[in-house]
Parts: structure tokens; sequence; C-alpha cells
């Protein structure tokens, strides 16, 4: 019989990286959405969307107002995304299917990179999809379906495949659009 305690250590799962993208969308003059309308728009359980909040803030990627409302550290996601989430959350991919185009196959990259001749490109598996390409696992499950709500979330989590799967070219063109996308004011500090 083991004498070993659990760990206590906090980790990052991937649905926290969806929810603070979602977040990072919020303008400084806007009121970040309830876990309700995060759960309704990413297609997760109002205590799931709390929860990859927690772990955020423990995080220090995100903080919580007087109020309680979250806000994004846009520089530390920057970071996070640019130089330790594609460890994290590694690329993996899979057979042709049908799907949504993600990596440089969506916008913004769509514009700036040129599909290697005769190669398939990155989709997340869906059936309402209307690419078919060579199969990118979506960072979560419902991926696919929050991104096809919203266009702006799309292109942050295309970004990020881009920098996680992404030729060296690609990830250089995802990060500058990143930061251009992130490049909003930062939420003024809050009080402890």
């Amino acid at each position: 019989m083991s004498n070993a305690k659990s760990n206590p250590q906090t980790v990052l799962r991937p649905q926290d990286l969806l929810v603070l993208l979602r977040l990072a969308l919020v303008r400084a003059d806007e009121s970040a959405p309830s876990y309700a309308s995060l759960s309704e728009d990413l297609g997760l359980t109002a205590s799931e969307a709390h929860a990859a909040v927690a772990r955020a803030v423990v995080s220090q990627l995100a903080v919580k107002d007087i109020a309680g409302r979250p806000r994004v550290r846009l520089e530390s996601l920057r970071l996070f995304v640019q130089h330790g989430a594609r460890y994290c959350f590694p690329a993996t991919r899979g057979p042709q299917t049908r799907g949504v185009p993600t990596g440089y196959a969506a916008a913004p990259l769509d514009k700036l990179v040129r599909a290697p001749a005769g190669e398939p490109p990155p989709v997340w598996p869906h059936k309402d999809g209307t690419v078919r390409g060579e199969t990118l696992y979506p960072l979560y499950p419902t991926v696919p379906q929050a991104a096809l709500r919203n266009p702006e979330l799309h292109e942050l989590l295309a970004l990020f495949d881009a920098i996680r799967a992404g030729s060296p070219r690609e990830r250089n063109l995802a990060v500058q659009a990143l930061d251009e996308r992130l490049a909003t004011a930062e939420p003024q500090p809050v009080a402890s």
C-alpha cells in the first residue's frame, strides 16, 4: 500500500486555451461573457468554463476584476501560444476527411500561404465541413462548432494550429498575425 499523496499541481487543459482565446476577443470596454454564454459559444458546460478560467487565473494567463469577471493577460497569452502551447498541446494528424479548414488553409493565412502542390489542406473533421483535407485534430472536440459560430475565434484557433503544426514560415506568419490580433490594449491591473 502506497503512502503517496496526490499532486496538487494545477495543469492547463486544452479547453482552457479555447476559453482564453475566446476571452481574448473581449475588448477592454466590454464585459466578459457569462459562464453560461461561454459554455454556449464553446460547447462546454458552464462548470467546465468556470474551471478553465480558474486554471487560467492560477497560471497567470488571466486575472479577475473587482467584480469577479475574467480578463485575459494578452501579453502572457501571446507568449504562451507562441512559445509553450504547441508543446503542451502538440499537433496530432489523421486520415483525409471532410472538415473545417485550419492552419494555413483558413483565414488569415490562406491569403499569405500557397498550399504545397498535391498536399491536402489541414482540416478539423466535421460533418458540416466544406473542404476535404488531412485531419488535424482540434485542440478540443468542440472547436469546429465554436469556430463556425465565431469567425474571429476561428482565426485565432487556426493561427494556433499553424503555430503548432505548420512549417517554420507558416509559424512565423501565424505569430505575426496573432500579435496583430492580440495587440489591443492590455486591461488595467486589478487591485488585489
